[in-house]
């Protein structure tokens, strides 16, 4: 790990700050899984990109009469929910995948399903929550059509990411648990320690140095095959 210089974010050679992980999708995630975490990774993508026309939305909003309150939760929720939903929900998805690690799936569950709930909420958009969903942009509409329509795009696009959400969490769902994944499994790799054993991390990954950049053979999850979605 310490060879490897961190990738992510892909940061221009200018910028004093440096990339904070190491990302690669070839290299550390198995063959099987690859399609279903770089589809996850887009979902993010996604997510963060509503985050920002929700912004440009709540601009729409206040300049035709809206709060001034929602322009400024719009900001805070792309400041707070584009960071923090990489590290706490796509990142702890990418090390299950990435080690067969059953408390970072756990820990994927929960975040992602709260997460979930939240984009469920910003599309329903209500008034003075800095989401501009279905609510707060029907209800608009009757007090000015033009920013009506700049906040429907933001609706929309929440709608869109919340059925991706609803149906990624589904689907890896089944997918952990028809490789035989249990609470009862995270609960002894939590008390044994091995999801944040170092040196065991180390070991793995200079066997992967090693031979190549396949993963080992005991890193690789014993799921079913990933199917199309």
């Amino acid at each position: 790990m310490t060879e490897r210089p961190n990738n992510f974010p892909p940061l221009p050679g200018f910028v004093r700050i440096k990339p904070c992980f190491y990302q690669n999708f070839d290299e550390e995630i198995p063959d099987a899984h690859r399609q279903i975490v770089r589809r996850v990774y887009h979902l993010w993508m996604l997510y963060s990109i509503t985050l920002c026309v929700n912004v440009v939305s709540c601009i729409a909003w206040w300049a035709g009469g809206g709060g001034v309150e929602n322009f400024g939760f719009a900001l805070l929720w792309l400041a707070l929910f584009g960071p923090c939903s990489y590290i706490c929900w796509f990142r702890t998805l990418y090390k299950a995948f990435r080690a067969d690690s059953s408390c970072n799936f756990m820990m994927f569950f929960f975040i992602f399903f709260l997460q979930c709930v939240v984009a469920v909420i910003q599309t329903l958009g209500f008034k003075g929550w800095g989401a501009s969903g279905w609510i707060a942009t029907v209800t608009f509409f009757s007090t000015n059509v033009g920013s009506g329509v700049i906040m429907l795009f933001s609706a929309v696009l929440f709608t869109i990411v919340s059925g991706l959400m609803v149906l990624v969490l589904i689907r890896i769902h089944r997918l952990y648990r028809g490789g035989g994944g249990s609470l009862q499994r995270a609960q002894d790799e939590w008390s044994t320690g091995v999801w944040k054993s170092a040196p065991a991390r180390e070991a793995a990954f200079k066997t992967v140095a090693e031979s190549g950049p396949s993963l080992p053979q005991a890193a690789v999850p014993n799921y079913p095959d990933s199917r199309p979605w």
